[in-house]
């Protein structure tokens, strides 16, 4: 019996050679099986009652793509002590590889994925920037599963030297063709993570302004002052001088003012202190310089700068116009007179 089994040849290997192989294939399977049901479902059970979404995610993933991986070794090592010809050689290393390559693959883009979903849960609501990160997720992904297939090819020895040039070739024409879709959704991301500007903010564009109300993948829409809606191509707003008043955390204002020649003296002296006096009596404000600063045409020109501590612009102009009227009432009370437009004829008789 013995004899039979280590001397009969069956395809240059002895039956005790198949039967050590299909013995190394049902104890590793098994063993897998006991594993599985003992401690990956108990494992499972555990983080389920605790609450641990994150662990059972893993387990389940390991379940779909690491498990069959470890039943791909254990057929590979029972398949690997046997005398096979060269061509089922490389078929059975060709399956395998190709398995390998399959499985790791998803198990990869399955936690990239799951890893996306925990960052759109926790920071993003917005339905369009949702669709944005699938839409780069995908185009990820198809990246991902070409360069795979590559590796694989290159790994069974096919020349891909060719290959790689063809796909440089089209994915050059591809993106010639697609240049000002792409620029305008890679200008997206870059919006996205730099973050200029925000949905709500308020901008200033070349000579364009108005409120942020949407940022797409291709387009930004604005709503401007005078109520239409302004489109631009991202592309367009990344390379614009762009100003954001959102985040403008105080507002430096400068007026001028000036007052009659005929004032006295004694008063023009005063003003500088009357008009910084009326600018600290306001509440949200912070004076820089109140200056007698020249002399004008037809009068002395007075200039203030202070700071509105807030960047709401209806709030810097009920301020502004708190400060005219206590101007006019202060210089009504000293008798100074504004000035206004004059000339003075002189006339000689000759």
């Amino acid at each position: 019996m013995w004899a039979i089994l280590t001397e009969r040849q069956i395809f240059h290997n002895s039956i005790l050679d198949y039967l050590l192989s299909l013995a190394i294939f049902v104890v590793g399977s098994w063993f897998l099986r006991l594993i599985k049901k003992f401690l990956l479902a108990r494992l499972g059970r555990w983080a389920k009652r605790r609450k641990k979404e994150f662990l059972s995610f893993l387990i389940n993933c390991g379940e779909q793509n690491l498990l069959p991986l470890i039943y791909l070794g254990v057929f590979y090592l029972s398949i690997n002590r046997l005398t096979l010809s060269p061509l089922w050689h490389k078929i059975i290393n060709s399956l395998c590889l190709a398995l390998l390559v399959f499985f790791v693959v998803r198990f990869f883009l399955t936690l990239l994925n799951r890893g996306l979903d925990y960052y759109l849960i926790k920071h993003e609501t917005a339905a369009s920037k949702r669709y944005a990160f699938r839409i780069a997720s995908k185009f990820f992904s198809v990246l991902i599963w070409l360069l795979a297939f590559i590796v694989f090819l290159d790994n069974l020895g096919v020349e891909i030297s060719a290959l790689v040039a063809g796909l440089g070739i089209g994915g050059i024409a591809v993106a010639l063709s697609a240049q000002v879709l792409l620029s305008d959704l890679f200008s997206y991301f870059t919006i996205y993570f730099d973050r200029p500007f925000e949905v709500g903010d308020f901008i200033i564009v070349d000579n364009f302004s108005g409120t942020v109300e949407n940022i797409g993948l291709k387009t930004t829409r604005i709503r401007s002052l005078t109520g239409e809606e302004l489109v631009f191509s991202n592309t367009d707003l990344i390379s614009s001088r762009l100003r954001n008043y959102k985040t403008m955390k105080r507002r430096r204002i400068t007026f001028t003012i000036g007052v009659s020649y005929q004032t006295d003296a004694a008063l023009v002296k005063e003003i500088p202190q009357i008009l910084a006096d009326i600018v600290n009596s306001i509440p949200n404000t912070e004076l820089n310089r109140s200056h007698f600063s020249g002399f004008g045409e037809y009068s002395f020109r007075f200039e203030v700068v202070y700071y509105v501590l807030t960047n709401d612009y209806i709030k810097y102009m009920d301020i502004q116009q708190e400060i005219n009227l206590k101007i006019i009432e202060e210089f009504g009370k000293r008798g100074i007179k504004l000035a206004y437009p004059t000339q003075t004829l002189y006339l000689r008789n000759g």
